[in-house]
């Protein structure tokens, strides 16, 4: 057993995004500048939801968790990426390698389960207007909100568990910029068929189900808006699905294709940039598209400013 614990890697050489400086510089500024927004905008919206008593409604629960995710997801990979843009060794500890998976996994799973809630939410507002609020009592929201992070919880655990349950000998370079399963997985000294299996039915779990849900909800919605009387009220519900639907996309198609197929031998640079769109990109786009666009955060916003100037 020492020879073996011996033999094992205790730590990971990144490949990055790319190998020539001024890309790498060129890069930093603009990883540094969504991180700021992302960060900005997603505190702000947990604020405004905080002191706005307005804003104490269902969405804007699920709104303000959503947020707190995204922070905590952009901020698991981001700064380390911005440092590694930066240096010459790009290396991170295999315990701060398992750590970055965990804290990775568990929030942007749960996130995928709340922007699944969120649709169901959105779906009772519009379809069942006058069973809203015996539908999304508070007791049923915190229900919805402690599930989804219940599911992120069990899907990280089971990632992570089948993920650094083999051997890691020998091989340390990831061609990824930061520790992700399956670029992880290539590293393995091990046959790995059992753990792509086990990946592949928790992002069935937390990927397909909540696609599906949002997709049949939007359905929904839009049927429900193509009958209604109103010409201006059709044009502001399909823009915001529309919004809506373009962060889903973003989001679910790029982890899809990353979690829902089979795991080659091989990272591309396509690979790694498709994995820009939902650890970096949508998270700043969220606090954008589901609320700083929206009346009533504005007014939430008009109303803290006029606080702060007086």
């Amino acid at each position: 057993m020492g020879k073996e614990n011996q033999s094992w890697v205790d730590e990971f050489i990144f490949l990055g995004l790319s190998q020539d400086f001024k890309i790498r510089t060129l890069l930093f500024i603009v990883f540094f500048t969504i991180y700021l927004l992302t960060v900005f905008g997603n505190l702000l919206i947990i604020i405004l939801i905080f002191v706005d008593s307005r804003l104490h409604t269902p969405m804007y629960f699920f709104l303000r968790n959503l947020s707190f995710a995204d922070l905590c997801f952009s901020t698991s990979i981001v700064p380390q990426v911005l440092v590694h843009f930066l240096a010459k060794k790009k290396s991170i500890s295999f315990l701060e390698c398992m750590t970055q998976i965990i804290v990775f996994l568990l929030v942007g799973c749960t996130e995928c389960a709340l922007l699944a809630v969120m649709s169901y939410d959105r779906y009772v507002a519009v379809c069942r207007p006058l069973h809203y609020s015996t539908v999304m009592t508070p007791h049923m929201c915190l229900q919805l909100t402690i599930g989804s992070w219940a599911s992120g919880a069990l899907v990280s655990l089971v990632d992570t568990t089948f993920t650094f349950h083999l051997p890691y000998r020998g091989q340390k370079i990831i061609n990824h910029y930061f520790c992700e399963p399956p670029a992880l997985l290539k590293l393995a000294s091990a046959d790995t068929y059992s753990t792509e299996m086990a990946i592949f039915a928790m992002g069935v779990v937390i990927l397909l189900a909540p696609v599906s849900l949002i997709l049949v909800s939007y359905w929904n919605i839009i049927s429900t808006v193509i009958r209604m009387q109103s010409g201006e009220g059709r044009l502001k519900a399909f823009s915001t699905c529309g919004s809506h639907l373009i962060v889903v996309i973003l989001f679910y198609g790029s982890g899809i294709f990353t979690y829902m197929r089979p795991n080659s031998k091989t990272t591309r640079q396509r690979d790694k940039m498709i994995s820009v769109f939902y650890t970096v990109v949508t998270p700043m786009l969220n606090p954008i598209i589901y609320s700083l666009r929206n009346k009533d955060v504005k007014g939430a916003l008009m109303k803290l400013s006029g606080r702060k100037s007086s």
